[in-house]
């Protein structure tokens, strides 16, 4: 039986968790960013002003989500690994998938 000295320390569920509470910030800077694009057309401001603001919102989405997928790579993928080559394969593949939809967008 282990010992609590001994034992190793469980993992996180998912890559991310760890930096939950950063990530959940993230995401409401980014929703208020969309409600003030909102508010900027309610308001009838300028499209090359709007447009800017979108462009944010984007570049914010995209920074999150690289940020995700690095967590992912760092703790889903590595931890397949670890567990057989099948798993790391489904976990790359699962990866690349995520990495192609992330290149559309």
């Amino acid at each position: 039986m282990d010992t609590p000295q001994t034992r190793p320390e469980p993992q996180p569920p998912h890559g991310y968790t760890a930096d939950k509470a950063a990530h959940l910030a993230r995401v409401r800077r980014i929703e208020g960013q969309v409600r003030g694009i909102g508010r900027m057309i309610e308001d009838d401001k300028y499209c090359i002003d709007i447009l800017t603001q979108v462009s944010a919102a984007t570049a914010a989405l995209h920074s999150l989500s690289i940020r995700l997928l690095d967590e992912h790579m760092q703790h889903c993928v590595v931890t397949a690994a670890q567990e057989s080559p099948e798993a790391a394969e489904a976990k790359i593949a699962e990866a690349t998938a995520a990495i192609a939809r992330l290149i559309k967008s």
